[in-house]
Order: structure tokens, then C-alpha cells, then sequence
């Protein structure tokens, strides 16, 4: 039982989201804001918990059609899907604790509220009915915007405690890059998506109109990327995430490679996918953390 719960949890995704937590983190340092102890564990604890929930609720609603694991009986799958349920209410409970915490301590600022409101919604509109718009072809866009966006403004706002144009000009392409990678997810699993009717992105679009946008989102990521000099921003922030543009090239030579009806190797391509978003946040975070 564990175990699956586990799978069901989606631990990259996890880690994922202790990154981009960790980038957001990381820019006040590099703006001279000084390190606050108690508010960035809490703050990690908290969005970790948000994303762990987000997780299992749309394990919890899965249609009772599609799977939810392999091999289980009925009554184990209902009791998986009741587990599920309980620890993912006990996860946002304990979130909100914590925040209350943050509260009535004075750490917690009225942005940081906000995007905390931001995050349940997200997370209650991804995975519960009637909007459950992991079903409605959005589920991709939610998971990026989660994860790439609200996530690490979170992180930064804690130490911040106000925003700054270089949160915004970080976590832009970031969260296309993560656009991307979600949505490359879905073409190992296209076949089983149609023989259960989930509307995923790449059903909705199709993949003469899915891979032109996937290649659009990387390129659009990284030119946002290159103009940051002209934004007034260092090149020696910036340069560090190109390390991963050669990874981004492959990753659309592949998928370029599998629409011309080239064998795929999903492996790889999700791997590569991975690797664009996770070391491109990884290098900005190193970077903003060293200087």
C-alpha cells in the first residue's frame, strides 16, 4: 500500500518543486535580503505539502474506468483511493496550520497569502470535479504554472517579502520550459489516453498542432532568456541556463523525429525533457546562490 501511494504521489514531481522553491529562494540572496531560518523551512514544507496533495487528488478522482494501479483488486483499489483522500486532506490541513503559524509570527507576508490562495485553487480546479481541468486539456498548463511559477514566488516572497522585475524575468521561461516538459509527458501514454478518453493537451491538439507548440514554448523560453541584457539584467546571471540549450535542441530533434514516424525511444525524450527544465532551474538557483 505504501508503495503505491508513493507512485501515486508523483515524487519527481516533488522534487521538481522543491527546485523551483529553492530558486525563488535563492534571488533574494542574490539581492541582499537577509536569510530567514524559520519562514523558508516552513515555506518548503508548505509547498511540498500543496504539491503532494495536488498529486493524489487527481489519483482520488480518476475515473473509475482508467486504472489506478496495476494488478489490485477492487476493494484494494477503493481502500488506495480512500487512503489517498485522507492524506491529502491531512496535507492541506497541515499546510494551513503552518501558514497560520507563519502568521502569528509575523512572517508570513499578505503576497505570500495570496499565492498561497492561488496554489488551493490551482490545485482543487487541477484534480476535483466539476472543473477538474486535468480532464479538460489544461491539466499541463496547471502543473507548469504550480510548479514554475507560484511555487517559487512563494520561496521568494518569504525572504522578500515584495516582488521584484528579476522574480518575474526568472520564472517566465521557466514555467514554458516546464509547459514543455509536461506536455511531452503525454506522448509515451497517448495510446492508453485515447483508449480511455482522457482529454489530455496533446488529444485536444492533436500532434500536427502539439509539436509546433512544443518547439515554440522551448524557443520562445530561451529568447526570453537572451534578451535579458537588454532588460538591464547581467549576461552573467543569464549565461548558466544555456548550458542546457544543446539538451533543448535534442529534445526537439527528437520529438521533430517521432512525428516524421521515426521509432521513438520515450525514455530518452522525457529524460531530455527533464533534464531542460530541472538543470536550467538548477544552474540559475547555483548561480543566484553563489553571488
Amino acid at each position: 500500500m505504501i508503495t503505491r501511494l508513493l507512485k501515486l504521489s508523483h515524487p519527481l514531481h516533488l522534487l521538481l518543486a522543491a527546485l523551483t522553491y529553492f530558486l525563488g529562494a535563492s534571488i533574494p540572496a542574490y539581492l541582499g535580503v537577509a536569510f530567514k531560518m524559520m519562514s523558508f523551512w516552513m515555506g518548503l514544507v508548505i509547498v511540498l505539502l500543496a504539491q503532494w496533495s495536488m498529486s493524489l487528488l487527481a489519483e482520488v478522482f480518476r475515473p473509475h474506468n482508467e486504472p489506478l494501479v496495476e494488478n489490485a483488486s477492487p476493494s484494494e483499489i477503493e481502500s488506495l483511493r480512500n487512503n489517498a483522500l485522507y492524506i491529502s486532506i491531512a496535507s492541506l490541513a497541515t499546510a494551513a496550520v503552518l501558514a497560520y503559524v507563519l502568521f502569528i509570527g509575523g512572517h508570513l507576508p499578505l503576497m505570500v497569502f495570496y499565492f498561497l490562495l492561488l496554489s488551493l485553487f490551482i490545485i482543487l480546479a487541477y484534480a476535483i470535479p466539476p472543473l477538474r481541468l486535468l480532464n479538460h486539456g489544461f491539466g499541463e498548463l496547471c502543473l507548469a504554472i504550480h510548479t514554475a511559477y507560484v511555487i517559487p514566488t512563494i520561496g521568494f516572497l518569504l525572504r522578500a517579502e515584495e516582488s521584484h522585475r528579476l522574480l518575474a524575468f526568472v520564472i517566465t521561461p521557466l514555467t514554458l520550459l516546464a509547459f514543455a516538459y509536461f506536455l511531452v509527458l503525454n506522448f509515451p501514454s497517448f495510446s492508453s489516453d485515447q483508449k480511455y478518453h482522457r482529454a489530455t493537451l496533446l488529444r485536444r491538439l492533436n500532434w500536427q498542432r502539439a509539436v509546433p507548440l512544443h518547439h515554440s514554448l522551448i524557443i520562445f523560453a530561451y529568447a526570453l532568456l537572451a534578451i535579458g541584457p537588454l532588460a538591464g539584467f547581467s549576461f552573467n546571471l543569464i549565461w548558466p541556463a544555456f548550458l542546457t540549450l544543446p539538451f533543448a535542441i535534442f529534445q526537439m530533434i527528437q520529438l521533430r523525429a517521432v512525428a516524421l514516424g521515426n521509432p521513438p525511444n520515450w525514455t530518452l525524450l522525457t529524460s531530455t525533457a527533464l533534464s531542460v527544465f530541472g538543470l536550467t532551474t538548477y544552474f540559475l538557483t547555483l548561480t543566484f546562490w553563489l553571488r
